[in-house]
């Protein structure tokens, strides 16, 4: 199982960040030791002073493909759900001055947490999920997914032209603007409309 991650896919978190607008979308891994087991916090690691929360929209897919045509993208997905991309902020800054890979950055041990999944069918518009990031309370994150540069078909047809889709892999879709660093003794909830989809202990 490997989790194709997406990253540069709302305008206005490329510009919190000050980053460049591509002509596809940016595209890493993450390995499925990334993934947070369940009921289990979030342990800042060592390597980093500044670790930051990114809240996705994620996809579960159901069937193999490569070369998906972007008129049958939707059927390869059957759950989706709201994850977080955690990332050592510091380490992506330094890497890219050097012009260096960044995934350590991104794809290091526990840097994925996947929220409980939400059975899809084709009844439900994923270009128009409302979801939102609560820190210890408060909304630091909120958004739609139309405001996705790229929609989700754009999304997995690009992706599977570089990777075989296969059963129970997992996509990230981006994240919009609010991102930040998570403290020891935050609380993170994730909410798409008003239910809850995850929570999670920072320590």
């Amino acid at each position: 199982m490997k989790i194709i991650c997406i990253g540069k896919n709302y305008v206005k978190h490329i510009k919190e960040l000050n980053g460049s607008f591509e002509d596809n979308p940016t595209v890493f891994m993450k390995p499925d030791s990334s993934i947070i087991q369940k009921n289990q916090p979030f342990f800042i690691p060592e390597f980093s002073n500044e670790i930051n929360y990114e809240l996705e929209l994620i996809l579960k897919f159901s069937k193999v493909g490569k070369h998906i045509d972007k008129d049958f993208c939707l059927n390869y997905i059957s759950h989706f759900s709201l994850g977080i991309d955690f990332t050592a902020r510091d380490l992506q800054n330094d890497l890219k001055l050097k012009g260096l890979p960044w995934e350590i950055s991104k794809s290091f041990d526990n840097s994925a947490l996947i929220g409980k999944w939400i059975p899809y069918d084709d009844k439900i518009d994923l270009n128009n999920i409302n979801f939102l990031l609560k820190k210890n309370g408060k909304i630091v994150q909120k958004s739609n997914s139309s405001k996705m540069i790229w929609k989700i078909t754009e999304l997995i047809h690009y992706s599977s032209k570089y990777f075989t889709i296969k059963i129970g892999d997992i996509m990230f879709t981006g994240t919009p603007e609010g991102v930040g660093k998570v403290e020891i003794g935050d609380f993170l909830e994730g909410f798409i409309d008003k239910e809850k989809i995850f929570e999670i202990k920072i320590k």
